[in-house]
């Protein structure tokens, strides 16, 4: 990413925090970003805070601190019915002053009393913090900060205040937003999950997320969803472009170094503006981890109240249909769930994960609403029943868009499957539908996924799809062309590239056989290839 590509000092110091916290007995990668999230956050609550109180003072307004008052925890708080006495008796008593439960203020304790001071008061503090009723309360009240040792804790408040002074030269000297860059340090933290988490999730690459983000294209305003959302990379995709959208003059904005303008400065969004733009993104996933990680990357880039429910959305307990404009996922392949679980509004006969979820989010969508998805490449060939009834009704009750087949290496490190992008309207009719073949992704398909020189096929893939014409001729031997519905329909709903794709043959030439028989025999008789060979091994024995 383009920040920590050119600040390896703020890389190199992520890196020494993850190996604190593998050094410190915390080896999952899951719990070591959940506690390291935990603390960024009350950091920038703190300065949050401190930089509203300042902005207050200014402009002659007044702000009430969230570190103003008095803090008891909610097993000593006094019952509902008390007096006025018995609940200023009880602050006294067993109250702590909330303005020690700063960063700023805790961090310079010894770290035995550090450490206690976070588990008994700062951490249940956090958890409800945003009042009863949120996202965000609710899927915190089960959260735990374990970081078990008072020298581990030390040396991760360091580092993380290290991380945050390199942030701010950074904004300083270069002009980058401060929101920007604590967005793209915490992408950078999310990427560090190495490895598949349980139920099949991987974390989608940023670039594969702004290609179908870009492609989809939704606009403010829309209610836009992810059924199985991880750590919400497809709903930040979707608020950062529409951000850009709405904050820049795009001829102005320079390409990232996957090509895509995307600069959205959403730090310097009315906060009218941020709230419509973040209260419209919905999230669910089935992990709990997940959904933490997912409200917090979402916090962490400046929308205030995410949404993020902790919910199995092909179950009987997901109640929505025909709710979103826009469908953004890269649900997780596992490859079977238990029958018995299943919604039965999901019509395809099937127990797949992956056809299930193209189900799922088709009933999402509203009519004329837009999906944007990753699938794993045998959705498109599968010839079972389910896999051509999953294609029908992205072909027969929608029109599809556009099948982008991208090659195995993209998902490396965490998996090495074929998927393919797919883009469909419900409600449309199909006519033609526009393939296209990747080759490069603009990284290295192997594990270590280097940046290679330019943007592979990335920016191709969007402005020919933007330009597409059916009407147009194109030529079957290239990387992209368009299918009419007919002959999709002739070859039971396949959508492999492959299938459609006209091969392109050398034609060998070979001499006649007077010219090699010549050849051999030699033009007067006595030479010939049999000659040259001897000739050569009679030069060759003079050498030896």
């Amino acid at each position: 990413m383009s920040l920590l590509s050119s600040n390896p000092t703020i890389k190199s110091k992520i890196d020494e925090l993850w190996n604190k916290f593998w050094s410190g007995g915390i080896s999952n990668p899951l719990t070591a970003i959940e506690q390291i999230t935990y603390l960024l956050f009350m950091k920038k609550l703190d300065d949050n805070d401190r930089e509203e109180m300042a902005n207050a003072e200014f402009i002659g307004e007044t702000y009430q601190s969230k570190f103003e008052g008095i803090y008891v925890l909610p097993g000593d708080r006094a019952k509902e019915k008390a007096t006025k006495a018995e609940v200023e008796k009880i602050a006294k008593e067993k109250g702590i002053d909330k303005n020690e439960l700063r960063w700023s203020q805790f961090k310079r304790l010894p770290a035995n009393e550090m450490l206690t001071k976070i588990q008994q008061y700062v951490f249940p503090f956090i958890k409800e913090l945003n009042g009863e009723g949120t996202a965000f309360t609710k899927h915190m009240a089960n959260a735990v900060f374990i970081i078990p040792k008072p020298s581990l804790l030390k040396e991760a408040i360091g580092a993380i205040d290290e991380i945050f002074e390199e942030m701010e030269k950074d904004a300083k000297e270069k002009g980058q937003d401060f929101q920007d860059i604590q967005g793209d340090v915490y992408e950078y933290l999310l990427s560090e999950i190495a490895s598949a988490g349980k139920n099949g999730q991987f974390r989608t690459p940023r670039h594969v997320i702004k290609l179908v983000v870009e492609m989809v294209a939704p606009q403010a305003g829309q209610k836009i969803a992810d059924p199985a959302c991880g750590t919400a990379g497809f709903l930040l995709g979707a608020y950062q472009y529409m951000a850009t959208q709405l904050n820049d003059d795009l001829s102005e904005v320079e390409p990232d170094e996957e090509g895509f303008k995307l600069k959205t400065k959403s730090a310097r969004l009315t906060e009218k503006m941020k709230n419509l733009l973040g209260s419209r993104l919905q999230g669910y996933d089935i992990d709990q981890t997940m959904v933490r990680l997912g409200l917090m990357n979402l916090m962490m880039h400046g929308i205030e109240n995410p949404q993020i429910d902790y919910k199995d959305t092909l179950s009987k307990s997901y109640l929505e249909s025909a709710e979103y404009k826009v469908v953004l996922a890269n649900p997780p392949f596992t490859g079977s769930i238990d029958k018995g679980d299943i919604h039965e509004e999901l019509s395809l006969k099937t127990t797949k994960s992956e056809l299930l979820f193209i189900n799922r989010i088709f009933n999402m969508l509203e009519m004329g609403g837009t999906a944007g998805i990753v699938v794993p490449q045998g959705v498109l060939f599968g010839s079972s029943r389910a896999f051509v009834d999953a294609r029908k009704l992205m072909i027969e009750q929608s029109e599809l868009k556009a099948v982008v087949t991208m090659p195995s290496g993209v998902f490396k490190p965490y998996a090495g499957v074929s998927t393919a992008l797919l883009i469909f309207t419900k409600g449309g009719a199909t006519e033609q539908v526009w393939f296209y073949d990747m080759e490069s992704d603009g990284y290295s398909l192997d594990d270590k996924r280097n940046k290679l020189d330019g943007y592979g096929d990335l920016q191709e893939i969007l402005k020919e799809y933007k330009n597409r014409d059916p009407k147009k001729k194109y030529n079957r031997k290239g990387k992209f062309f368009f299918v009419p519905k007919k002959e999709i329909k002739a070859e039971k709903y396949d959508l492999s590239y492959s299938r459609y794709k006209e091969e392109v043959y050398d034609e060998i030439e070979y001499e006649k056989p007077e010219v090699i028989l010549e050849k051999l025999i030699g033009e007067d008789g006595k030479g010939g290839l049999e000659k040259n060979i001897v000739d050569g091994l009679r030069e060759l024995k003079k050498i030896l």
